[in-house]
């Protein structure tokens, strides 16, 4: 009896083993396989962005081995797998080349992976593509209800009644004159003193930036961004190709100290901010950063492009680097999707005369004639009896929205990096470290889109903060979902 008792006890202690021992090789074989898939991917991704080209050589299967601390066995079945796939192509005695021809351009698979919700590309498209029940705090722009919809309903009428060329043809090279001549205006007020030949039209505010990369900028340059920053910079600039440098931003610019440093580490080529009104953190240049960052410019090859696009949104006017500078290494430009209408695509780059020109060119060359129409509705919006008025009243709705949000938001624990003289923006600490990403992913689920920190952070610093747009925080239900999320 004892001995079948002891017979049995020992085939499944044996049974027990054996299901041990094949668990453990399972979790081997997969920790493998998650390894082949990394250097996969890093491959992968290295072809997307296009840096490695059809042609170029892979580094040995020793020299990647060493690179992710994988073993050699690794590196080579990733290198079968990707040649099995057609993505590189084994050369016996050489090594692995990559296959032609050259990949399309994925942004996505520029630079460190990282989850959806910081994604600045995803980002943008879960705001521009939520249904109109979506609550949208995290979004860039006025509600449809803000903005001057009866100004551009006369501005259609007019343009209605006048003639043919209006309606249908090109624009001139540097754009619709009588605009340009406004906005010369428009600058001269602000302190900054320029001409309508030196203000060329664009597509959009986004535009503007695209042609200025594309006349400064080749594929590896370095480019300076504040640190946070409107994301779609991040996206732009991985579209062309650039290395973006972050410098930490403070209540009265970029960190001085910091912007030195980056200059003497990288040389780089541009530095992309705003100054009226920050995005995302509402905060507004000092007169003496200001000073200090044109000083350091000076003594480098730096161009400075100021994008001042929520000019009309102050209550009082903030330094202008391009007015300290008088338009010599400093570019500005603007749009009016934020106080007009985001559906009239329309902006402007303002820089020194012979490089309006050229860049005049190169919107020939990339877009042709541009614009007349989106134009004129514009000019007509801008100079009607009524805008004035309105932007007043959009300002004082802004501040009582400021300030009621952010007692809202302290109510649940969050903190406001600082209160914004103007503007629609609150930048906000997230209690006890909470990961804003995951808050958001939560939100989303209940129609709430959420703008997490980390998508304006290249060092990805900003992990447990929010940006708020009080104008789109009116109704009460973005506070309950918070709550409830806060909670867990």
């Amino acid at each position: 009896m004892h001995g079948r008792i002891f017979h049995r006890q020992s085939n499944t202690i044996q049974k027990n083993c054996y299901a041990h021992k094949t668990t453990t090789e399972e979790r081997a074989a997969m920790r493998s396989g998650t390894r082949i898939q990394a250097v996969m991917e890093e491959i992968q991704s290295r072809i997307a962005a296009r840096t490695y080209l059809p042609g170029t050589r892979l580094p040995s299967v020793r020299a990647q081995a060493q690179a992710m601390q994988v073993s050699v066995s690794t590196v080579v079945e990733a290198y079968e797998r990707l040649a099995a796939e057609g993505v590189i192509v084994s050369r016996p005695g050489s090594g692995f080349y990559v296959a032609g021809p050259v990949a399309p351009l994925a942004l996505g698979g520029i630079g460190p992976r990282v989850d959806r919700e910081v994604d600045p590309l995803w980002l943008a498209r879960q705001s521009l593509q939520a249904d109109a029940h979506a609550l949208k705090p995290g979004c860039g722009w006025l509600p449809p209800s803000w903005l001057y919809e009866e100004g551009v309903r006369r501005a259609l009428r007019s343009l209605a009644r006048s003639g043919t060329l209006e309606l249908t043809e090109y624009a001139t090279p540097l754009g619709h004159p009588a605009l340009r001549r406004l906005l010369a205006r428009r600058m001269a007020a602000m302190g900054l003193e320029t001409s309508p030949e030196q203000i060329l039209l664009t597509e959009s505010g986004t535009h503007s930036i695209d042609l200025v990369c594309r006349f400064l900028l080749e594929p590896g340059d370095t480019v300076l961004i504040d640190d946070p920053c409107y994301f779609n910079f991040h996206a732009l600039l991985k579209a062309h190709r650039v290395q973006a440098v972050s410098v930490p931003y403070t209540p009265q610019g970029p960190d001085v100290a910091r912007f030195a440093d980056a200059l003497q580490a990288h040389s780089p080529r541009l530095y992309i901010t705003n100054s009226a009104i920050h995005n995302p953190t509402g905060a507004t240049l000092s007169p003496l950063v200001a000073h200090r960052i044109l000083k350091l410019a000076d003594s480098s090859d730096l161009v400075i492009v100021e994008d001042d696009i929520f000019c009309d949104l102050e209550t009082h006017a903030a330094p202008r680097l391009a007015a300290f500078d008088g338009l010599s290494r400093v570019i500005q430009i603007g749009s009016f999707s934020k106080t007009v209408s985001a559906s009239l695509r329309c902006g402007f780059i303002a820089a020194r005369p012979d490089w309006t020109q050229d860049l005049a060119d190169l919107k020939i060359a990339t877009n042709f004639g541009g614009g007349r129409m989106a134009a004129d509705i514009v000019l007509r919006t801008l100079t009607d009896s009524g805008y004035r008025r309105h932007m007043e009243s959009v300002r004082l709705r802004l501040a009582q929205e400021m300030e009621r949000t952010a007692a809202r938001l302290q109510a649940l624990g969050m903190k406001p990096w600082l209160v914004p003289q103007a503007g629609m923006f609150l930048w906000c600490q997230l209690p006890g470290g909470m990961d804003a990403t995951a808050l958001a992913r939560t939100c989303l689920e209940d129609g709430v889109v959420l703008a997490p920190g980390n998508a304006f952070s290249q060092s990805q610093s900003a992990g447990d903060f929010l940006r708020f747009n009080v104008a789109q925080c009116s109704d009460a239900r973005i506070f309950e979902v918070l709550a409830r999320a806060l909670k867990g």
